[in-house]
């Protein structure tokens, strides 16, 4: 069944919208002393995963920052709307948007670049490190990503050159954010933290997989298929994966938490071992060598002295009777919560980065456009740089348009307004920055045993793009003290926000 447009954009379930509010208290550094933050999801008329949804936000209510003596509640409110579903971040770009920006209300009441209140708050070592969930941030990477991407940026020059614009223009004023991403991966359902994965070996050599992960776009089904070629070390060509179907392999979790590759790589990683461990057991025995001296290479199979092609190996371990089929389980390690107390290891581990955009702004209209933004991400030791660098594209567009364009607007008796693109405005290519420049953090394998020692990049960009509105909340303070910005920033918004900061001048 194909519905209209309209009627999908109605029944859809949509991002779940919070009213969030916050009472902190802080040094004249910036830094955090105590914080009550208070999270409440709007869930439609049921429940859907508006549990797991608020939960993930409480989570994130931190970002990248220390949280000293805080309490964090969520509130999960019933109302007369379409039910919200889960979408990329799940959660979790409604809690970090909120820290962000309490970080911004605090630089703008102690005359500080938002920056330096942001770095006097990162997660530290020792005394430091422990969320308000009781998990400790290992391998943190956090402040070194923000000072090498404040130095490719050339932030601090252009923040200077952005004060002198402001001076000098009465009409167009500029803002500029670098804000920072920490985003736990796994799911926090423990039980779902599973994959499983079967490969066949044929006898010409070519390779059968299938696993639990749905491909919708993000390359899942490619980099799996470079993980099994990786351990045959064949070419990816040999590599066949057919759809995911739960009679080849049963009980698959949801292709979500960004865990697609974490799990199915490994589980996929393990079979392809097994199978290889065969092959390597029947070459040092039918060759009479060691299993040593047995060598999987890109240009064929090192077997003592001898140099066999993979297919012809394979080949003769069929003939004599060696199973060349094998299943791989895989279970994320480390990972549980206690709702009872609040406190557990609900993420195997955390994917950072950070972003830097600047914007301009007519005080006129309220209409604004993104000049530049450069981002700085650690996908660990990418599994296919191409891949991540245009996963992080995408993520931040989206983010984008979800914290700038995408209004929801719902008539008193809860039907949707804004049901076509005729009214909900997705981001366009205009509205990518002229320059955009991404990068992925180098030399920095994953602290845990993950698939190659990579992290996970399909949901973690999105929240990059809080730097965006934070970059206008930066410009709209060039006018006068600002209170407020509601997301989407619409024009209509930045202009309100706008004649308010005039108002307090």
């Amino acid at each position: 069944m194909r519905l209209p447009r309209r009627d999908d954009m109605t029944m859809t379930g949509k991002r779940h919208p919070f009213d969030n509010a916050y009472t902190v208290g802080f040094d004249n550094s910036g830094q955090i002393k105590g914080i009550d933050l208070r999270l409440n999801g709007d869930c439609g008329f049921s429940p859907d995963l508006s549990d797991a949804i608020v939960d993930r936000a409480m989570f994130h209510a931190d970002n990248a920052y220390f949280l000293d003596q805080s309490r964090v509640v969520g509130t999960r409110c019933k109302t007369n709307i379409v039910s919200h579903t889960a979408f990329r971040g799940f959660g979790g770009p409604q809690g970090i948007v909120t820290i962000e920006g309490v970080m911004d209300d605090i630089a703008n009441h102690l005359g500080l670049d938002p920056l330096e209140v942001r770095r006097v708050n990162l997660y530290g070592q020792m005394d430091r490190n422990v969320t308000h969930y009781d998990q400790t941030v290992e391998f943190n990477n956090l402040e070194a990503i923000i000072n090498q991407l404040e130095k490719t940026s050339d932030y601090q020059k252009r923040r200077q050159e952005i004060i002198a614009f402001n001076k000098a223009n009465s009409i167009l004023k500029k803002g500029i954010a670098l804000t920072p991403v920490k985003f736990g991966i796994s799911f926090t359902a423990t039980h779902l933290n599973q994959a499983g994965a079967l490969v066949h070996v044929y006898t010409d050599g070519s390779i059968h997989l299938n696993h639990g992960g749905t491909e919708m776009g993000q390359g899942l089904f490619t980099k799996v298929a470079q993980i099994v070629a990786t351990e045959f070390q064949v070419d990816v060509d040999l590599i066949k994966v057919s759809a995911t179907r739960t009679d080849k392999v049963p009980n698959t979790s949801p292709t979500a938490a960004s865990a697609g590759t974490d799990l199915n790589g490994k589980a996929a990683q393990l079979a392809a071992k097994e199978i290889k461990q065969r092959l390597v057991e029947f070459a040092a025995s039918h060759y009479q060598v060691k299993e040593v001296e047995v060598a999987f290479t890109s240009d064929g199979i090192q077997v003592g002295e001898a140099l066999i092609e993979f297919p012809v190996l394979v080949q003769e371990a069929y003939l004599n009777r060696i199973s060349l089929s094998a299943t791989g389980f895989y279970k994320t390690p480390k990972v549980y919560y206690d709702r009872e107390t609040a406190s557990g290891h609900p993420f195997y581990y955390f994917a950072t980065g950070a972003a830097v955009s600047e914007v301009v702004i007519d005080i006129l209209t309220g209409e604004y456009k993104l000049l530049r933004t450069d981002i700085l991400h650690d996908a660990g030791d990418s599994l296919n740089p191409a891949i991540d660098i245009g996963q992080i594209e995408g993520g931040f567009i989206q983010g984008m348009g979800w914290l700038t364009t995408e209004e929801l607007i719902w008539a008193d008796d809860g039907r949707l307004i804004t049901d076509s693109p005729a009214t909900y405005k997705i981001p366009a290519i205009a509205d990518m920055p002229e320059i955009f420049n991404v990068a992925l953090l180098q030399d920095s394998p994953n602290g845990e045993n993950t698939i190659y020692r990579s992290k996970a990049v399909g949901e973690p960009p999105l929240m990059l793009a809080v730097s965006v509105w934070s970059a206008l909340r930066d410009a709209i303070a060039s006018v006068g003290p600002i209170s407020q910005l509601n997301i989407p920033a619409t024009p209509e918004r930045v202009l309100w926000a706008l004649m308010k900061a005039k108002e307090k001048c």
